[in-house]
């Protein structure tokens, strides 16, 4: 059984009965699980909650939304202005999100949540307009499938399903992890595309402190378990900075490993980070100062900081390091105030539950 297949069986008797094998133990709102139905709570598997990201008049994309609970729930926070958008490509998960759509639309007083059917490592794609064009124009010789890639090729240019810099937060809920290797870096730059100027993700997935050996990667059976398909923890972080993500930084760090396997430990995290907005300004310049503890930092862009200094930066430089993402690691001189508290570390979190920790590291 090839690795596909795996994890489409896995997750659809994953829709018709609970599996304990997919889950982490995570702490949710109480008070947002108390408009879901049971049954949307007892089938999610995940090993986080990115729902806590979600700000009001968000247009949010969840990647995997599975049964739909991180959906729901972020539909009670985006508010009437908001959106939210859930991606998944098991059928099975998706009717069981789409069975309660009109129930919570009733619930939430408007219809703000949408499930679509596609590839996270493709968000331009519609596979439910794919599979409506294979119905009337099937694949039967090299001509055929010479047609269906021109097809394919026109709609991801001129109808995407996810258009570019559409989405204010992409979420997701241990299920990167689930996408080949090989497509791993196509689902990165999916997401930046995405992304509007100044958007942001947060990721909770799994990932391991030693890259996954070879063997271990061919078990189908390992990989739908979320496994052996993880993202080593360096790499995880540098596949989004190297992308262009700035702020990159794991918000969320379980210091219990959740599995141990070959002397390997697979952990939950939550990764976050923005996508930089766009300088349109010109020459203006704003000044920033890096207020410590550290000698200096660096940006992703290669920048330095040194403490205490006033470095200029154009506008969309500045909108973004005095933006939450980096919790008051500069003093901006200009409005005469710390962005926040300086003693803040810029990668604190806001909230803790069970067994997790901040990492303190700068995200810069």
């Amino acid at each position: 059984m090839n690795i596909e297949t795996s994890v489409r069986q896995r997750y659809s008797k994953g829709a018709s009965e609970r599996q304990e094998s997919l889950c982490c133990p995570i702490s949710y709102d109480n008070s947002l699980l108390d408009q879901l139905p049971d049954e949307i709570i007892e089938k999610d598997y995940g090993c986080g909650d990115p729902s806590r990201y979600v700000q009001e008049g968000d247009v949010v994309l969840d990647l995997g939304s599975g049964g739909g609970k991180i959906c729901y729930m972020a539909a009670q926070l985006v508010g009437s202005r908001g959106q939210v958008i859930g991606i998944d490509a098991n059928d099975d998960m998706l009717a069981l999100a789409r069975k309660y759509q009109a129930d919570m639309s009733a619930r939430l007083g408007c219809d703000r949540v949408r499930f679509m059917k596609g590839y996270i490592q493709d968000l331009a794609l519609d596979l439910d307009a794919l599979e409506s064009y294979l119905k009337e124009n099937p694949v039967r010789s090299q001509h055929d499938y010479a047609g269906l890639r021109a097809w394919e090729n026109n709609q991801r240019i001129n109808h995407p399903m996810i258009p570019d810099a559409s989405v204010d937060l992409v979420i997701s809920n241990c299920v990167l992890n689930l996408v080949s290797d090989h497509e791993k870096q196509q689902l990165v730059d999916e997401i930046f595309r995405v992304l509007k100027p100044g958007g942001r993700i947060a990721i909770s997935d799994i990932i391991s402190d030693k890259p996954v050996p070879a063997a271990m990667k061919q078990d189908a059976e390992l990989w739908s378990g979320c496994i052996s398909g993880a993202f080593q923890e360096t790499e995880f972080l540098q596949s989004f900075a190297a992308r262009g993500f700035q702020a990159v930084c794991y918000d969320k760090w379980e210091s219990e490993p959740w599995r141990v396997m070959n002397g390997i430990e697979f952990r939950a995290v939550t990764l976050t980070a923005l996508k930089g907005p766009i300088d349109t300004t010109g020459q203006q310049r704003h000044s920033l100062i890096y207020a410590g503890p550290f000698a200096q930092v660096m940006d992703e862009s290669g920048r330095s900081y040194p403490r205490g200094e006033r470095i200029l930066v154009n506008a969309a430089e500045h909108a973004c390091l005095t933006s939450a993402a980096y919790r008051g690691v500069f003093i901006d001189p200009d409005s005469h105030s710390a962005t926040a508290s300086a003693s803040t570390p810029c990668c604190s979190s806001t909230s803790t539950t069970g067994n997790s920790k901040s990492d303190n590291g700068c995200c810069g």
